[in-house]
């Protein structure tokens, strides 16, 4: 395994750690608000800094770009290599008990992902991937699904409540003619399970570079298709963006066109 995989490893493991301990006694956090049904709270900000300390002292001339405290530049000139890190992905769900949550960390080396770590502290599930070398559970290898039929599809989605579904969104026939969907709120387990076959695909909108950069390479890793709402590779510049078994990929890209 990579040394950097290795590393990320441990600073997930640590995060995992911070927010299993905090999970015990969920009545003494303290939580804010970071906007409209956004939250934040000390566990967050505990995982990520226990995650950026690990990731600093290994690597001190990488970037870290984290989601609660932002871009924390490297020591030195510009560097090539960016660490992406959500501590937290499913804040709403951690605070409610609803164990559904996961820790997400990636490295980019010029702006392509090279390695991944999706750690799920409640399942002590670890999906791993670096760039060539497959998508893992555990150590054990994964690959999306084999659904052939859009019919047959189990789904997840994430779309804002704030965007309003026009009668004629394509997003409409997209989700409704798929055997089921889920918003489950943690958009990185659902990649990562798109990646492990729990899922045949995942659309969402409005996401950030966090939410999709360990999941990404993960789902590429395990045999999946990622894009844009038009089936191109500007998702992470958008934060639209499609995951799915190539079937399923395929007939997302169809829905939306037309």
């Amino acid at each position: 395994m990579h040394p950097m995989l290795n590393t990320a490893i441990k600073a997930a493991r640590r995060a995992g750690t911070i927010i299993n301990r905090a999970s015990l006694d969920l009545e003494r956090l303290n939580i804010a608000r970071k906007g409209p049904r956004d939250y934040v709270t000390e566990v967050d900000r505990a995982a990520e800094e226990s995650i950026i300390d690990i990731l600093r002292t290994a690597y001190p001339d990488h970037g870290i770009l984290a989601e609660e405290s932002g871009l924390h530049p490297a020591d030195g000139p510009e560097p090539e290599f960016l660490w992406v890190v959500d501590p937290l992905d499913g804040t709403t769900n951690f605070i409610h008990g609803f164990a559904h949550y996961a820790v997400s960390i990636a490295l980019m080396h010029r702006g392509q992902a090279m390695h991944g770590v999706i750690f799920d502290p409640t399942r002590n599930e670890m999906f791993t991937a670096s760039r060539g070398s497959g998508a893992f559970l555990n150590d054990r290898r994964v690959r999306v699904s084999s659904c052939h039929r859009y019919g047959d599809a189990l789904l997840a989605s994430h779309v804002p409540r704030s965007t309003a579904l026009p009668a004629d969104s394509p997003f409409i026939c997209l989700l409704g003619d798929c055997a089921s969907a889920r918003r489950t709120g943690s958009t990185v387990l659902d990649l990562a399970w798109v990646a492990g076959g729990r899922l045949d695909g995942f659309c969402g909108s409005g996401l950030k570079p966090w939410d999709m950069a360990a999941g990404s390479l993960l789902v590429l890793e395990a045999g999946g298709l990622m894009g844009d709402y038009q089936g191109e590779q500007g998702w992470m510049q958008s934060g639209n963006v499609l995951a799915a078994n190539p079937r399923v990929f395929a007939r997302f890209v169809q829905y939306l066109k037309d």
